[in-house]
């Protein structure tokens, strides 16, 4: 069974994936048990719609997937912390956990923090409305969303 920086180490390269076609540096997978369900990737520059985050693309599959809204036993792994729409959504449909890679004070000298938009609608983050932890993953902000070169391990 994935553990959970692996789970998290293949939304990051989901990100990173993305990125290199064109995309935003956002990828999410959702497992229950270990097990992955669905993953996800930031389309909103394919799609146009703003909506199309890498967490709500995941969640989005995996309610197809279990045919069923609810999210009861699944953990989120995003490769950088929810915005308040992504986590919004996961605790509507009763997800128990977030894992995540990056902060927004790392997604910020990029221009990619949502911790903009969490203040504009007064959301504090503490205490969070579900367990949230950030995990470590043996890659910097500057590999996901700047120019530092990717390391060989986690794949071209």
């Amino acid at each position: 069974m994935p553990t959970d920086t692996a789970l998290l180490r293949q939304a990051v390269q989901l990100a990173h994936d993305n990125r290199a076609q064109g995309g935003r540096p956002f990828g999410a997978v959702l497992a229950r048990g270990g097990e992955v369900i669905a993953t996800g990737v930031n389309e909103i520059v394919h799609s146009h719609d703003p909506s199309a985050h890498a967490e709500m693309q995941a969640l989005r599959a995996a309610t197809r997937a279990l045919a069923r809204p609810s999210l009861a036993g699944c953990a989120i792994y995003a490769s950088g912390h929810p915005c308040p729409m992504c986590l919004a959504a996961l605790v509507m449909a009763g997800a128990e956990r977030v894992f995540y890679a990056f902060d927004n004070h790392d997604a910020a000298p990029y221009g990619l923090s949502s911790e903009g938009a969490y203040q504009r609608l007064r959301m504090p983050l503490d205490p969070p409305p579900l367990p949230i932890a950030r995990l470590d993953t043996g890659i910097t902000p500057a590999q996901l969303y700047g120019d530092a070169p990717w390391p060989a391990a986690h794949g071209a």
